[in-house]
Formats: C-alpha cells, structure tokens, sequence
C-alpha cells in the first residue's frame, strides 16, 4: 500500500509539472498571450541583441544594460547551438530543459534516507506560480547550477565549491552557497575554479568585468522594498520620475540616492548578521548549507534595491534543496515565499502598469509581497538560529532521532 501510495504521489507530481510547464512553453512562445506587458522581449532584443557582440569575441562594454559577471555570456549564447531554431525559441527550450534538469536532481535525491520529495514539490508548484517569465531570463539556468551545488555537497564537496564558483561567475549570488559550508576543499574548489575561469574570460575576451562600473548610478526599482517610500510619496507631492534606466524600470529624482543607500546599509546589515551567525553556529546538520545559503539569499533579496520577479526563481530553487532535507525545518518560510510568488506574478506582468502608477492596486500588491518575503527572511533566519546556535532545537523528535542525527560536512 505504501508502494503504491508513493507511486500515486509521484504521477500526481509529474502530472503537475507537465500540464504547468506546457502552460508556460504556450506562453512564452505566444500561443496564448498572457496579459501585461510582453516578457519575452528581453529574449528577442536584449539577449540576442548581446549575443551578436559577444559572437564578436567581446563583451558588450559600451552597454550599461550588461550588469553581469563573464560567465553568463555562455547562457546568453547557448541557443546558438540549437541552429535550426531561431535565438528566442532555442531560448525558451534551454530554459525548459533547466527547469527539467531540476525536477531530475531533486527527484534523484528525493527517495534517499533522510531526504525527502517535498523539494520536488515545491519546485514543480512554486516555478509556474512566477508566470511566464521564468522561462524568459537566464535565471532559471542559474538556479539549475545552484541545486545541482548544494544537492552535491554532502558527497562530493569540490563539486559544491566548483559549481558555485561557476554559478557566481553567471550572476553573482551563487557564492552565497558556501556561507555554510566548512570543508575546506570545498573552498579550495571554489577558489581555484572561480580564478581559472575569471583569467580565461579576463584574457580571451575584453571587457569581462566592465559590469562592475554598471552599477552605481542606479536609483531605486520600483518593486523593491525601498521603492514603496517612493510609491506613498508620489501621492503627496514627490516630483520624481519612473524611467527606463539602466535595464530596469526606476525611481529617479529627490531623496532616490538616499533610499538605495539605506538599501546598501541594510544589505551590510543582513551580511553583519550572516557573520555573527557563522561565528556563533555549533550544531551543522546535512541540511545546514542549504538552509544557510536559503537565508542568506533572502537577506540580500529582500534588502536590495532591485527585485526583479526573476530573482525569486532562485529562492523556490533553493528552498525546493531546503526541504529535500527531512532535517529541514523551513516549511513555514518556504510557504511563505510561494505565496510571495503568486503575489510576484499579479505585480509583473499581469498589473505592472498599476504598479508603474503608483496607484492603489499596485502599492497593495508590492505591499503584500514584500511583506511576504520580509517575513519569509524573518522566519528563515529564526529556524537556521535556533537550529545551529540556541539550544531550542537541540533535541531531535523521536521519530525522526535516526534521521536527523546525521554529521555535519568535515572541517
């Protein structure tokens, strides 16, 4: 009976994820048009307009638009190598084929002892709940390379160290997968993968870090957290403007450098308290990494001055790994973030223009969904705490004692 059960539950799975990933593949290829604003035209001028100059041999260095480290060129080049199909349908496949590559990590690990197949869940319920734009930003390939790191690392740490340092060489955040992480080699990995493939982009192609200048005449995204001061002021008098400015829609005018330095200060902020916890931590358990790297995503997601809908593609990724663990105690957190996800889709693309204006509508949607991921942030950074440093977690449950008395990674 129990056979069977779990053979029910895996066809109900896979059933979901099939019927929800042709939805999205109907999408973003436009045989059904979602309303709202078109999210594939990134693909169709954006991406392919990069992939012409890095075809080139160069990075595209007079674009303020590339904010991205060396690494992400091959994503922006890879439906190339799908040369019967146009640059924005091979796009739309590889995204696809990201998405699939996850389910088969987190099925693979999900019937093992002391795992579990709720990762599997969240990620075939939690992905198309972002709606279409998922499969129209590289972001979804990051995430693959991200689960693929933390899901290898209990085994084989260089693997951990090496895809995450690849992973921050596509978009940056990946490097936070070690803030847990204690094995050493994992770290050597890390290093001398991450040095490599910098000095091989850094020589073979000019312009490799010119993203790092991109950066700091930003103002404030209109999704973000910050930017809901914005949002209220405009209603009493704030003359500033919403532009297209720098790849993303923003607040710019009056008091805009002041909210995204206090966006940096909460950011250093969250990293202080990332350190604090790492100092303090006693207790690492198999599922420590991904619970820490889930946390400390959440902090810089949330604290930033720029949340775009993409990004929370890589928390339902790492929270999928963060319950794959049956250690795991972030189900009321991971809640939380797939109704932020929902509530992510309602704002970009279906009401955008109500948030573009400022109007009701959309200062209640930002509202509601960034409180929903302040509050996943706060409850996630609550359990990694009383998991690793307070003494409120130090006893198993009984029916779980076997499982959860698993060791920590080798210093």
């Amino acid at each position: 009976m129990e056979t069977t059960g779990a053979r029910w539950s895996l066809a109900g799975l896979l059933g979901i994820w099939s019927a929800t990933r042709i939805v999205l593949l109907l999408l973003v290829f436009k045989v059904w048009v979602f309303p709202g604003p078109d999210v594939t035209s990134d693909v169709a001028v954006i991406y392919q307009g990069w992939s012409e100059v890095l075809g080139t041999g160069s990075f595209p260095q007079s674009d303020v638009t590339w904010q991205y480290p060396p690494a992400a060129a091959l994503a922006i080049l890879s439906p190339k190598l799908l040369f019967h199909l146009d640059y924005s349908s091979a796009f739309f496949v590889l995204a696809f084929t990201a998405d699939l590559a996850v389910l088969a990590l987190l099925l693979y690990t999900g019937p093992r002892p002391g795992r579990s197949m709720r990762g599997a869940w969240v990620w075939a319920v939690g992905v198309p709940l972002l709606g279409p734009t998922v499969y129209a930003r590289y972001d979804v390939m990051v995430t693959a390379v991200a689960v693929a790191s933390l899901l290898a690392g209990a085994r084989h740490p260089r693997a951990l160290g090496a895809l995450a340092a690849f992973g921050a060489l596509l978009k940056v955040w990946p490097v936070l997968l070690l803030v847990a992480v204690r094995d050493r080699t994992a770290w050597a990995s890390a290093a001398v993968t991450g040095a490599v493939l910098a000095a091989l982009f850094a020589a073979g192609m000019p312009g490799a870090f010119a993203f790092l200048t991109f950066q700091r005449d930003r103002g404030t995204e209109v999704e973000s957290l910050g930017a809901l001061v914005f949002h209220v002021a405009r209603h009493h008098g704030w003359d500033g403007e919403v532009l297209l400015n720098y790849g993303s829609v923003e607040f710019l005018g009056p008091y805009v450098d002041v909210v995204s330095t206090a966006a940096l200060v909460l950011s250093a902020l969250a990293f202080g308290w990332l350190l604090l916890w790492r100092l303090r931590a006693r207790r690492f358990r198999s599922h420590t990494v991904a619970d820490a790297a889930f946390v400390a995503v959440l902090l810089f997601t949330t604290t930033s001055r720029v949340i775009s809908p993409q990004y929370l593609v890589w928390l339902v990724g790492l929270a999928a790994v963060c319950l794959c663990f049956r250690g795991s105690r972030m189900g009321p957190p991971v809640l939380a973030l797939l109704a932020a996800c929902l509530v992510t889709m309602l704002e970009f693309p279906l009401w955008f223009a109500h948030v573009v204006a400022s109007d009701g509508l959309g200062i209640t949607l930002l509202s509601v969904r960034n409180g929903l991921l302040v509050l996943a942030t706060v409850l996630a950074a609550r359990v990694l705490w009383r998991s690793t440093v307070s003494g409120a977690a130090a006893t198993p449950l009984p029916a779980q004692a076997t499982r959860t008395r698993e060791t920590s990674l080798p210093s």
